[in-house]
Formats: structure tokens, C-alpha cells, sequence
């Protein structure tokens, strides 16, 4: 496409054959005649289903990506009314209603005599995924997930609309982020003070809203005849090829391999920084006193820095990079009224991602670029399978896709520093994945306790939430800070908005770390590797999108150790 893709609808590459082009896919009355055309055909012979399952998926696309563009635009804009209203009304309006047909077509599918005349091998995943849903639907759990959605949305909006007065400017959260860097020691204090009452002054609001959520989950959990939500979800997210103890195995290991390496690095930078003891505002800026680095000015600059390292990765990744920037693809700077974070988000009619950040001039900024260009580089390798939710790979593969991008991104950071800069800035990213580690094992052992202990108290989630502080943390003195340090995992949005989905970090970590080692022997190799698993999108499962990509699928202490061993070599501890 030559055209602003953001700014069309439809796809020449990808034209549709069954959804009428006019049909305003955000009237119900325009959406029910499909559904009710699909679940009104007879499935007589192979290349009936064949058919049929073209126009589902085709119908698939095009409201995933209604959807899609609704979200976008509303968390681009998180103040404009009109923007969140439009959401808001897909998500309660649409979206319930389609819970009650896609189980209709799922059954209409299973019980089909000619699905067995489709190739086994091809469809296995599909089967298990179509199966799987039928077992967990609930009409009655709709109304449910709809109220669950809508919080979300006002986690979202809350975060948003968080601003502090610094230095004379009203800045974003994200833009925050750049003064703990600084070297002078009070700013850092000051932003981090500042920051933290911000986040604590709605304390209650967002654990009203988790309450809440916790409740509407547990229900859900219920009704589809589970003992508690931490097991719905695990088939909910279709994890079948690993067990909730497998969770609780990357925990140990996390525990035993790699917080001890965090804690010396922690040492470290207590003695290099001169202080003691070591604070929440002393983790951020460069132990050694150096000034914070400043790979970027803007977001052309950040745009054409990421371009450049990824012709050096791959130049037909650079290309569709180069395809994203020119077609509106990107929203990378911080703004007042953005929601936090950052993502990539599919447009599955046309099959283009789409890239949304804060960046606010931080080498993190880089590395968020290089990870979510990742993702979008898989919805690029798996666009041509014509079944849409094969173009929606498994989390935990998914993540290696963004992952390894990032450190595959480490060899070429002088496209935004100095050699000596770019030096510091790998030894930051890879002592950042060590760290990340351990937040993710906490993060997800909250979670499990959480759903674990229905009915439990507020003061009793913030005595666990700070027993696993100390179970994974580095150390670092909070004393006038508790309640802080109490409520650090309200600025955590994964529980909130997409509960569970943090494990997949962990795994995909450990994955793209395998993929890092390959590359340091032969590059070329691990990126080709790394290429045909992303053209599998979601086909296969885990264990063979992992082995496509030449790596190991486990995270138990025997894998974890070896990468533990090269990160340590790798910063010469």
C-alpha cells in the first residue's frame, strides 16, 4: 500500500469476499446477518468447510480490527471523550453480543462430520484452541467480562491522566522516568517523591478497581465450574504445554539463579554510587556518575536510529519498518491524555501493525522500539495464513519474537551513541534483564496468591506483595517509604488489564537469551532461525515454535543456569 494505511479501511492485498465493504462494523445490525449466514450453511464437504472457514476468519479480521482501531484511538487519547465513548460503546455494545455466536460457530464447527477431513496436522492447534473455548464458555460470564473490560478501561484512564508538576512543567509519568536518571542526587529524590505521591494519592481508587476485578474474575471462575480463576485462566490463555507448577519452577529458579546476582550487582552500585544505603531513587542513574544517556531528541530521531539498527539486523525487517513509518503506523512520543505503556497492537483486515509508546528520551525508549518492532516484524512474517488466529502467535513465542530484537538491537547501538556510550548502554539493557526477571517472577506469584485466596484482605495482599519484595528484591532501603514500597505493583498494569499474561515475559526471556547466545557465534544464522519460527505465527505448538527458532521450550533451573552463567560473563561480575 501506497496510502496512509491508519487512514483507510479494506486491504487490495486482501480483499473481502464475504463481509459486505459498505457494513459499519460497529452496528450490531450489520454484524448478526453474518454470523447467522455462517451458522446457517451446511458443512456437507471438505471444500464447504474449507469455504466456511475463510469467511469466518475474514469475518474475524475485520472485527478484530474495529476493534483495534477503536483502541488505538482511544488510548492515543485517553481525554477525548469521543474517542473513549466509541470504545466504550464496541466493548459493551459489540463485543458481548459476539461471545454467545462465536460459541455457536465453534460447536457448528466441532460438531462437523468434514472437520475430520481437514489435514489433522495443519488444524491440531486450531482444534485444541476451538475445543478449549467451548469448554470455558459461559453465556452468563458476557455480562461479566464486559464489567471486567470496562474496568480495564478506567485502570487506563486513571494512569493517564496522572501529571506532576516539575520543574515548572506539567509532565506525563512516562516523562518522568528521565530525571531518575540524572546524576545530581536531590532532582532524583524529588522526581521519585514526587512520583510516588502522585501514584498514592489514588491508592485507594486502584485498589477499589482491582477489588473489584478480583471479584467479577472469581465469579467467572465459578460459573465456568473452576475452584478459582488462577486455573480458568491458565486453559483461558490456552497453556497446554506447561502447568501452573511449571510457574512455580521458574519462580525457584529466578529465586536460587538469578537474585543473587542482582543483589551483587546492587552491592556494586552501592560502592560506586558512595551511598548508603541504597534508595528507590539510586537505581536508574549511571552508578559511575556518568550524565543519563540521550540516544534521542525526538521521535523522527528515534524512528530513523531504530531504522538504521535494523538494516543491520536484517534489511527486509528494516524495509517493513521503513513501510510502518511512511503509512502512520507509529505514535511514539509521550503526551499528556496517553495511556501507559506501550504496545503493538495488529490492524487483521489489513494485516499491518501498529506501534504505540511514550518515549520521552530515554535509552529504555530505544530498547521499547526495538521490542515492539519485534512484534510487529512477526505479524509481518504470518500475515499471509489465510486463518486469522494463526496470525495471532502464543504470548510466550510471541515475546521471543520482541525479545530477541532487542538484544539482537545490542551489537548496533552506535546508530544512536558513541562507541563508549553504546558500551554502557548494552551493560544497562543486559543487567535489565536480570532485573526484569526477578519482577516478573514477583508479579506472577502475586497473581497466583492472589486468585489462590479468595476473599482476602487489602492489608493482607500488601503483607504478601511485600514478602515477595524481599523473596525477589535486590536489597534496597524503603525505610519512610513503606507504603510505597506497598503499593509499587499498582503501577504494574498486566494484573490489571490483562491478569496473568507475565509468565509468558519470563519464558519468552529465557527463549530469546537462547537465541542471543546462537547470535554471538553467527548472527546471520540465529536471525535466520529466528525468521521461519516468526512465519508460523501461532500454527504449531510452543514446543516447536520454540525448536523452529533453534532454542530449548523449559525454565526450570537446568535452563536458566547456562544463561546465568553468560549474562554474568557478559558483565564481567
Amino acid at each position: 500500500m501506497t496510502t496512509q494505511i491508519w487512514k483507510t479501511r479494506g486491504s487490495s492485498e486482501f480483499p473481502r469476499n464475504f463481509v459486505p465493504k459498505e457494513s459499519d462494523l460497529g452496528e450490531w445490525e450489520e454484524i448478526e446477518p453474518l454470523f447467522k449466514d455462517l451458522l446457517d450453511r451446511e458443512l456437507k464437504t471438505k471444500k464447504s468447510i474449507e469455504s466456511w472457514l475463510r469467511d469466518l476468519s475474514e469475518l474475524e479480521a475485520c472485527l478484530d480490527e474495529e476493534g483495534s482501531r477503536r483502541y488505538i484511538s482511544m488510548t492515543c487519547n485517553t481525554a477525548d471523550e469521543e474517542l473513549e465513548k466509541s470504545y466504550l460503546q464496541f466493548i459493551t455494545e459489540i463485543e458481548p453480543r459476539l461471545k454467545p455466536y462465536s460459541d455457536k460457530i465453534n460447536r457448528k464447527y466441532l460438531d462437523s462430520p468434514m472437520r475430520k477431513k481437514l489435514d489433522p496436522e495443519r488444524y491440531l492447534v486450531y482444534d485444541r484452541d476451538i475445543g478449549n473455548d467451548v469448554k470455558l464458555f459461559r453465556e452468563e460470564n458476557v455480562p461479566l467480562q464486559t464489567e471486567d473490560d470496562k474496568l480495564r478501561q478506567q485502570y487506563q484512564k486513571l494512569c493517564g491522566s496522572l501529571t506532576v508538576d516539575f520543574e515548572g512543567e506539567e509532565r506525563t509519568m512516562p516523562q518522568m522516568r528521565k530525571y531518575l536518571e540524572v546524576t545530581d542526587r536531590s532532582v532524583r529524590e524529588e522526581a521519585w517523591k514526587k512520583t510516588s505521591e502522585q501514584y498514592l494519592q489514588h491508592k485507594d481508587e486502584f485498589d477499589s478497581i482491582y477489588d473489584e476485578q478480583i471479584n467479577l474474575r472469581n465469579q467467572i471462575a465459578e460459573n465456568a465450574g473452576f475452584e478459582n480463576y488462577r486455573d480458568y485462566i491458565h486453559l483461558a490463555k490456552s497453556r497446554f504445554d506447561y502447568s501452573p507448577e511449571d510457574c512455580f519452577a521458574f519462580h525457584e529458579a529466578i529465586e536460587e539463579l538469578i537474585v543473587p546476582i542482582n543483589r551483587k550487582i546492587a552491592e556494586r552500585r552501592k560502592k560506586n554510587l558512595g551511598v548508603e544505603p541504597l534508595r528507590p531513587w539510586d537505581l536508574q542513574v549511571d552508578e559511575k556518575g556518568r550524565d543519563p544517556l540521550k540516544p534521542f531528541e525526538n521521535g523522527k530521531e528515534l524512528e530513523e536510529g531504530a531504522y538504521k539498527i535494523f538494516t543491520h539486523v536484517d534489511p527486509e525487517l528494516a524495509e517493513q519498518f521503513a513501510l510502518m513509518r511512511s503509512n502512520s503506523l507509529l505514535d511514539l512520543e509521550s503526551r499528556k491524555g496517553k495511556a501507559p505503556g506501550g504496545y503493538q497492537c495488529g490492524l487483521e483486515e489489513v494485516r499491518y501493525p501498529f506501534i504505540f509508546m511514550n518515549a520521552a528520551g530515554t535509552d529504555g525508549d530505544v530498547f521499547t522500539l526495538l521490542h515492539e518492532g519485534g512484534h510487529a516484524f512477526h505479524s509481518f512474517a504470518c500475515r499471509e495464513d489465510p486463518v486469522t488466529t494463526y496470525r495471532n502467535p502464543p504470548l510466550e513465542f510471541a515475546e521471543v519474537a520482541s525479545m530477541s530484537m532487542e538484544l539482537f538491537g545490542l551489537g548496533f547501538l552506535e546508530e544512536f551513541y558513541t562507541a563508549e556510550e553504546a558500551e554502557r548502554s548494552r551493560e544497562s539493557s543486559l543487567e535489565g534483564i536480570l532485573k526484569v526477571l526477578a519482577w516478573i517472577a514477583t508479579i506472577d506469584a502475586f497473581q497466583h496468591w492472589v486468585y489462590l485466596n479468595p476473599g482476602h484482605t487489602r492489608e493482607e495482599r500488601k503483607d504478601h506483595w511485600l514478602s515477595l519484595q524481599d523473596r525477589f528484591g535486590s536489597g534496597v532501603d524503603w525505610t519512610g517509604f513503606e507504603d510505597a514500597k506497598a503499593h509499587a505493583w499498582h503501577r504494574q498494569l498486566h494484573p490489571f488489564t490483562v491478569p496473568f499474561y507475565y509468565i509468558e515475559y519470563g519464558i519468552a526471556q529465557l527463549g530469546s537469551l537462547q537465541l542471543w547466545v546462537n547470535s554471538l557465534d553467527d548472527l546471520a544464522a540465529a536471525v535466520a532461525d529466528y525468521k521461519e519460527a516468526l512465519t508460523l505465527g501461532g500454527s504449531r505448538p510452543l514446543p516447536e515454535l520454540f525448536a523452529s527458532a533453534g532454542i530449548r521450550f523449559a525454565f526450570d533451573k537446568e535452563t536458566v543456569k547456562p544463561l546465568a552463567d553468560r549474562l554474568i560473563e557478559a558483565l564481567r561480575l
